[in-house]
């Protein structure tokens, strides 16, 4: 059985609370104040109001295993914390932990120069800006990396990025400034040492978000998702992560805590829909007798149990082996929970929009903008088909007759 240490207990125990006295109370607030905004990527005024007071109760952070910069927490440390700020779109930003800035923070703190460190990751660390990662293209299936086409081509003392990227999460943001950018320097080197990573900032001549990006309908703003175009960007070649060849490696790394996270907040959600049904169920009345007492109605609800159970326990088996044997061991349990746990918080989500009626599809309800989410998360770091490849590659493995 897992146990929490008492730090992540202490922690739970203050998140739970400022999600019941400041989260829920202002998801409508956020709501008014951003429709009466005339710019829908301007930043309503309650989340600076909201990540003051994170600050000043030191829930700020926490996503950093790094305690330079960071809580100092392990996966299995923040899982659960994880898993609470899920519960709310607005959350993770308020506690500044929220994708893509996560995963490109990490990717500084662990990579960047120090100058890197000075110029970007201390002002994402504070909550002033925001950033942006460009890698998946329009022409070429993503969910391969090698197949990435953008051009990093360096010429004297800088680089030239030509490219299309879209999904870039977050560069509609008016508070965006930087975007983590993947592509190809060396065309020619070995298939994993093509790609690299470097720093542009978003007002680089050359820069132009060409659209907008709606998800099943929903703009997703202030935050919003990109169609980013790079026509002979230039940048110093001190922007580069890492150094070149390395853009992969650097995904690799970025992408294990950044399931971790996405499935702990998809976890959090279907608890929070679950909650919703339970509630439904017992107040409603149809044919006689409440909605709670009928024997379908029931089975859907144990299954939604179930399958969140089964979901937590795995992605927490792959924090804890992330922390004690390494990403790598762990690249199984990896794949399988970012199976698992959207395809869990789909049928859960479905599963209380059902109960929930016409409700359940309207904005009266969070039920329906969490399903677009979930639903976009079976594609999001890898479409199910790649993460099920990798997991039967490593069953059969031992079964290799080639070996």
């Amino acid at each position: 059985m897992f146990e929490y240490t008492e730090r992540t207990k202490q922690l739970q125990e203050k998140l739970l609370r400022f999600m019941d006295d400041y989260i829920y109370p202002n998801e409508k607030v956020f709501k008014e104040q951003h429709a009466a905004l005339d710019d829908p990527w301007d930043n309503p005024p309650i989340l600076e109001e909201l990540k003051t007071k994170a600050k000043e109760q030191g829930l700020w952070n926490l996503f950093l295993p790094d305690s330079e910069y960071g809580a100092g927490l392990s996966n299995f440390e923040y899982a659960p914390l994880c898993e609470i700020m899920g519960r709310s779109s607005i959350a993770p930003e308020v506690f500044n932990c929220a994708a893509p800035d996560t995963g490109n923070m990490e990717i500084l703190a662990r990579y960047g120069t120090e100058e890197q460190k000075e110029r970007w990751l201390k002002p994402l660390l504070a909550g002033e800006i925001r950033s942006c990662f460009g890698m998946t293209e329009p022409e070429v299936a993503s969910s391969d990396a090698t197949n990435i086409q953008t051009s990093i081509r360096r010429e004297g003392d800088e680089y030239v990025i030509n490219g299309r990227k879209w999904w870039s999460s977050g560069a509609m943001d008016k508070r965006c400034k930087l975007a983590i950018v993947m592509g190809k320097t060396d065309p020619n080197a070995e298939l994993h040492k093509q790609q690299s990573q470097i720093l542009v900032p978003l007002d680089t001549p050359g820069v132009t978000i060409e659209r907008h990006l709606k998800v099943f309908g929903y703009d997703h703003a202030p935050h919003g998702h990109a169609e980013v175009t790079y026509d002979n960007v230039r940048v110093p070649v001190t922007n580069v992560l890492l150094g070149e060849g390395r853009g992969f490696e650097i995904a690799q790394g970025r992408l294990g805590p950044g399931r971790i996270h996405h499935c702990m907040r998809l976890i959090g959600v279907a608890e929070r829909a679950l909650e919703a049904a339970c509630e439904r169920v017992s107040e409603r009345v149809a044919f006689g007798k409440p909605l709670a007492a009928q024997g379908a109605v029931r089975q859907d609800l144990a299954r939604s149990r179930i399958e969140i159970e089964q979901a937590r326990l795995l992605t927490l088996k792959a924090a804890y082996m992330m922390d004690t044997v390494g990403n790598k061991v762990a690249r199984r349990e990896i794949a399988m929970i970012k199976v698992v746990a959207p395809n869990m918080a789909c049928n859960v989500i479905d599963r209380a929009i059902q109960v929930h009626g016409a409700l359940g599809v309207c904005q009266d309800s969070f039920l329906a903008a969490a399903y677009a989410k979930a639903r976009t998360l079976r594609l999001a770091d890898g479409p199910d088909e790649v993460h099920r490849e990798t997991i039967a590659k490593l069953e059969l493995k031992p079964y290799r007759r080639d070996k």
